[in-house]
């Protein structure tokens, strides 16, 4: 299980290690996506380019991205994750990544938990 909080202003948080240095990953449930990373970490991930990918973001707007496949670690497991990667330092979960997890939110006790069912 993976455990977060929900900030202040309401926006879903977990913590993950990457490359040595914690980070907080905001849990995105628009993003249909596995992850998306600061670019500076790219080269310490080992990133392979898979190919373009289109998204679709809020407001109707659709770009064209790069997507790489990284190992990453994820509830005490490395896993492969399909990234794109953008300047800054935020990172965003998808709810592909989140597949074979649900997913509480308790807004009131400002909580997340992320809890894996097992679903292959």
């Amino acid at each position: 299980m993976i455990r977060g909080t929900v900030s202040s202003i309401g926006v879903p948080t977990v913590t993950l290690p990457i490359v040595g240095q914690n980070w907080a990953a905001t849990i995105d449930t628009g993003f249909n996506g596995d992850l998306e990373l600061p670019e500076d970490i790219r080269d310490s991930l080992n990133a392979r380019y898979v190919g373009r990918m289109t998204s679709a973001l809020a407001g109707g707007q659709v770009i064209d991205e790069d997507a790489y496949l990284v190992s990453f670690p994820f509830d005490g497991q490395i896993i492969q994750a399909e990234t794109t990667f953008v300047s800054g330092t935020q990172i965003l979960i998808g709810t592909r990544l989140l597949r074979e997890y649900r997913l509480e939110i308790n807004f009131v006790s400002k909580t997340v938990d992320l809890v894996k069912l097992g679903i292959t």
